[in-house]
Order: structure tokens, then sequence, then C-alpha cells
């Protein structure tokens, strides 16, 4: 069957999306997004389990990290398993267990019960994102289906978490798992409207020589970044409160600063490698230090609103560069896939160290200068391999 054809009708007379259009691209990103979306409203959901379950702030922040721990595990149980099974029969299993584990947590008021179930949880919405990743990189044109991912998950979890906070004291999680689960629903109804996208065969010509050391310091880069950045914004609305501001500017500046962070992938499509990768890094690194010492003022409505706008561009920024960097070092485009995996750490790793911090006497102010400590050296770490890729992009000019 043709391509054409294919966009036309399916095997069962449904019709399909083009496999390689705007419409596909869409529904790939919601596939991809649903696994994690709890990622883009950690920050409602722990101050959700606060204030809805009376958890404390270090149990919230177990919670989130536990959960995106579940999902690491998960996305690399899914390099397996998208090999040796139906992608899209994986992606349905995987849709209808996240849909009733996260009904099933309406009703769990127990930290005890919470972790265990969140924690399965994550496996499975990680296996769902992994696999969401596979198809995505079966298209035509993978970068701008990424592209559409980040706009995404940027643009809805920045409706979500200005709806959905002010909701949680009312209503307590309840909003937040039903929202996950109509999440899930939606992208479930999308999926027999995917194309097939089968496995391509691999290029043995791609298989090259991995550059091991500054492959190395790329993932480390990644990895404090990542964690220093999730450990803040987990508890960001927690924060906000309680340096006094109202509960519902904060959701306000969250949301809005969701939105404005579309910027940084935007950017990078603009820029491209165009000034090279060590300029733009350390630029971006730079204005993420300003921004996140900002915090310090929170305060202050319009510095709480400038920090959240700033370090949400810089993040989405320097995020995609140093995930495409990985790709340099290793032609054979495994580091790209244990990349990810390592950025899931890094998520997870954050509310972790973070609520640990909370429980001792430094509070927030302890929890934005541990953030510059790690975010500092995350910076340091990624200028090398960006400055090796950098001579050597000038060197095949020559």
């Amino acid at each position: 069957m043709s391509e054409a054809n294919e966009a036309v009708t399916g095997p069962r007379g449904l019709p399909k999306a083009p496999p390689n259009g705007l419409i596909a691209a869409v529904m790939l990103a919601f596939l991809a997004t649903a696994g994690l979306f709890y990622v883009n409203i950690m920050a409602a959901i722990v101050d959700g389990l606060v204030s809805g379950l009376g958890f404390t702030e270090g149990q919230a922040g177990q919670i989130g990290s536990v959960n995106i721990y579940g999902a690491a595990a998960g996305a690399l149980l899914s390099v397996f398993l998208v090999k040796r099974l139906p992608w899209k029969a994986l992606a349905l299993g995987c849709l209808i267990v996240l849909i009733a584990i996260d009904l099933a947590s309406i009703s769990i008021a127990s930290y005890d019960v919470m972790f265990p179930v969140r924690l399965i949880h994550g496996v499975f919405g990680g296996v769902l994102t992994g696999t969401g990743f596979a198809v995505i990189a079966r298209t035509a044109n993978p970068d701008r289906s990424f592209g559409m991912l980040l706009f995404v998950q940027f643009g809805l979890g920045g409706l979500a978490v200005m709806v959905l906070p002010p909701l949680a004291p009312l209503y307590g999680t309840q909003a937040l798992f039903i929202a996950l689960a109509l999440f899930s629903a939606v992208t479930l109804a999308m999926l027999p409207f995917l194309s097939a996208y089968p496995a391509r065969i691999k290029d043995p010509a791609a298989d090259g020589k991995v550059q091991w050391t500054p492959l190395l310091l790329t993932l480390l880069a990644i990895f404090l970044f990542q964690a220093a950045n999730m450990g803040l914004l987990a508890y960001i609305i927690r924060l906000g409160l309680d340096y006094g501001l109202e509960r519902g500017y904060v959701s306000l500046a969250l949301g809005l600063a969701t939105w404005v962070a579309l910027a940084g992938p935007l950017l990078v499509m603009v820029f491209g490698l165009r000034f090279g990768r060590l300029r733009l890094l350390a630029a971006a690194m730079a204005l993420t230090l300003v921004g996140t010492a900002i915090f310090h003022y929170s305060g202050s409505p319009i510095a709480y609103m400038v920090a959240n706008c700033g370090t949400g561009i810089t993040w989405g920024f320097v995020i995609a560069y140093l995930l495409g960097m990985t790709a340099e070092f290793d032609k054979a485009g495994q580091a790209s896939a244990f990349g990810g995996f390592i950025s899931k750490l890094g998520l997870a790793s954050g509310p972790m160290v973070a609520g640990w911090a909370l429980s001792t006497d430094g509070g927030f102010p302890g929890l934005i200068n541990l953030a510059l400590i790690g975010l500092g050296v995350s910076g340091l770490v990624m200028l090398l391999p960006a400055r090796i890729l950098d001579r050597k992009r000038a060197e095949a000019t020559l």
C-alpha cells in the first residue's frame, strides 16, 4: 500500500493521518507526552499532595521522584520491548494501565500506598514515552515531530498549571489525577488514526566509534541540569506561597511562564548551529543562573514572574542542544536513547534531593542555592564537549 493510500484508510477502514503530516505530528506528540505528562504538572501534584492530603514536603517530593524513577526504568525497558512487540499494541496496553492507575489514585490517601502505586505508574509511563520516541524516529522528519512534542508539552503544561493548582485545596488530588487520566484517554482515542510506522532497516554505515569522554561529560551535564531545574520546579508553587504570594497569582505566573518557555525550542530552530554551540550554551547558562538567583526575591510578584519566564526559556533551549550533542558523539544513535534515560534520572533525582534540602534549616533559600550550584557545575561541564563539537565542525568546513 502506498503512503498516499495509507493516509486515506487503514486495514480496518479507519482513516489514517498522513504519516509525515502535521496532524500525525500532533498525535505522536500526545503519544510521547501521555506517559510523562505529570512531569509538566509536577508542581501542582506536589502542592496537591501537601495541601490536599496532608503529606509533608519531603513525602510529596518523594512521590514525584519515584514516579519519574519508574519512568526512567520504563524508558530503558522500552528499548528492548519496542523491537519485539507491535508498537500500537504496546502503547494501547500502557495507556489502559495508566488510566486505571490514575483513577485508582483518586481514592488513595496513604503515603505508604501512594508510593508503590505511582512507581508502577511511572514504569508504564516510561515504556509509553520510549515507544513514542521510537515511533517519532521513524518519521521522515523527526526534528519537526520532536519540535511539536515540546510545543504540546509546554502549551498544555502551561494550561494545566494555571487551572489545576487552585482546585487542589477544594478537591484534593482528585482533579489532578482525573486530568492525567483524561489526557491518556484522549491519546488512546488518537491511536487508531496513526499509521503503522514500520521500523527502518539500520544503516551499517551509521556505526562509528563512540567518543566516550565528551559523551560522558554531556550526559553528566544533562543529569545535573535536569536535576537542578526539576528540584526547584517541583516546589515552585510552595516557594511562591512561602514568600507570601497569592495562590492565584502563582498559578497565573507558572502558566504564563510555561507558554513563554516555548521561545526556548523556537530559538533552537532559528539559531541552529550558525553560531556554534559553545557561545550559545555559555550565554544561555549565564541567563539561567541569573534567572534562578532572582527566585531569592520571590516576595516581589514581578521578580517571581521574571524568574519563572527566564528559566523556562533557557531550560527548553539548553536541553535541546544537550540532547542533540549526544547524537554527535555516537553516530549509531544509541547514545541519544541513553541520553533520554539520563535526562529522566535527573528529573527524578531533583525533587528527591530538594525534599531533603527543605527538611533542613536552609528552607527555600537553601534550595535555590543548591539549584544554583547544580546549574553552575552543569554549565562548566557542558562547555568542553560543546567546544569539541564546534572545533570539529569548523575543521569540516575548511
